[in-house]
């Protein structure tokens, strides 16, 4: 019975095609739109991760003040860390690679007639082992320019396309605010980060040079230590929290004026964001399903009217109403799930053309593919019930009698 009613379903589909075509459009939308906003939002979360992971692995950043979490952004208004507990962090924790203190700021970088305004950081060489940037050429600091402060800094690929196109950056002079800075190394390229910022449009000088000539003062705004191994973190992170408990005389009961984080919360939080939103678009795409299954409740509504007859007749001679029941159920199932296979290829081709855009990872999620043309289906069985049990519950004489 199924394959009749099958058969007969394919029959009247072709009979009216370009009907069945705008019927199913809905469900091709709908289909669509899920996966390939689910596609966009499973390659931003993995190149958010990615990038992420590029800031270094296995890093802790303390900063001063308490954390405002519920407004992403951090009170500022205690005192600063000193280049002493720089040293105290370095020499009784256990289980480092490398600690280093990070203040930085926007500052305009000049070489001859060309300028812009980049990120400057003063930091130690534990910097570089931290963030795993590696040079392109030339070398790190040298002791004497650590301890001495002297003017001299390493620069970003970025910064060596803007001011110096197909000059040698290497042994030249940048000048950063009213003193000049000689170029002793090039990084290598990172790329943007998840935040959208150029990680190599950076400059790097020794962070005694930074704090006297650009800052002013000894003061440490951020200090940046990695971990050796992943399974030391916590415990990292619990003996630097009361470490620098005593340093800064936190009394019991008294809340930190500092606060820690790991990649691992920073990862956390980016993540379930980007999936928030993206199971916010889904949900918003899925919509056009549910206006879709009304196309096809609308359509067979008038499918039933036009063949009124002809279900009058099959009912004389002795069809019976499961049948006629079946007959306008497939032919609903069978347009909701041509619509599922139609959707899932095009929203296939729309997320790899919009990933590409974006220069996000292409990730086919097989669950949201499956999921999606499942609910196709039962958008079919559903809003396909209706129209087929009206044509089933004509009384036949009247259906003869249609016009």
């Amino acid at each position: 019975m199924f394959l009749n009613a099958f058969f007969i379903a394919i029959k009247e589909i072709k009979r009216n095609i370009l009907r069945s075509i705008l019927t199913i459009l809905g469900i091709v939308i709908g289909v669509a739109s899920v996966i390939a906003m689910v596609m966009i939002g499973d390659g931003t979360t993995a190149n958010v991760t990615t990038n992420i992971e590029k800031l270094g692995s296995n890093m802790l950043t303390l900063r001063v003040g308490q954390e405002r979490r519920g407004f992403m952004r951090e009170d500022n208004t205690a005192k600063a860390f000193t280049n002493e507990d720089v040293q105290s962090i370095k020499s009784e924790i256990l289980n480092l690679k490398g600690v280093s203190a990070e203040n930085s700021t926007m500052i305009n970088v000049v070489f001859g007639n060309r300028s812009n305004s980049s990120l400057v950081v003063g930091a130690t060489n534990d910097y570089f082992i931290i963030k795993e940037w590696e040079l392109e050429e030339g070398r790190f600091f040298e002791e004497d320019e650590l301890i001495g402060g002297k003017s001299v800094c390493i620069v970003g690929s970025s910064i060596v396309n803007l001011l110096f196109k197909d000059e040698s950056p290497l042994g030249a002079n940048i000048r950063l605010k009213d003193f000049n800075c000689n170029v002793v190394g090039v990084l290598k390229s990172k790329g943007a980060s998840s935040f959208g910022r150029d990680q190599d449009e950076v400059v790097i000088t020794p962070l005694k040079m930074y704090q006297r000539k650009i800052q002013g003062n000894q003061d440490v705004s951020t200090i940046i230590i990695s971990v050796d191994e992943e399974r030391n973190i916590e415990n990292a992170k619990s003996e630097i929290v009361s470490l620098m408990q005593e340093r800064r005389a936190v009394k019991i009961g008294e809340a930190d004026n500092f606060h820690i984080r790991d990649m691992k919360d920073i990862l956390d939080t980016m993540t379930s964001t980007t999936k928030m939103l993206t199971y916010l678009l889904g949900s918003i795409a899925a919509i056009s399903l549910l206006v879709g299954g009304i196309g096809i409740m609308n359509i067979m509504l008038v499918s039933v009217t036009e063949r009124t007859r002809e279900i009058g007749i099959r009912l004389a001679i002795g069809a019976m109403q499961s049948e006629v029941l079946m007959q306008f159920l497939v032919e609903a199932i069978v347009l909701s799930t041509w619509g599922g296979v139609l959707g899932v290829g095009i929203g296939l081709v729309a997320g790899y053309g919009v990933v590409n855009v974006f220069e996000v990872p292409f990730i086919i999620n097989k669950n949201i593919i499956v999921v999606s043309f499942i609910f196709s289906t039962l958008i079919g069985v559903v809003f396909g019930y209706f129209p087929a049990r009206k044509a089933a519950k004509l009384n036949p004489i009247d259906a003869l009698r249609h016009e």
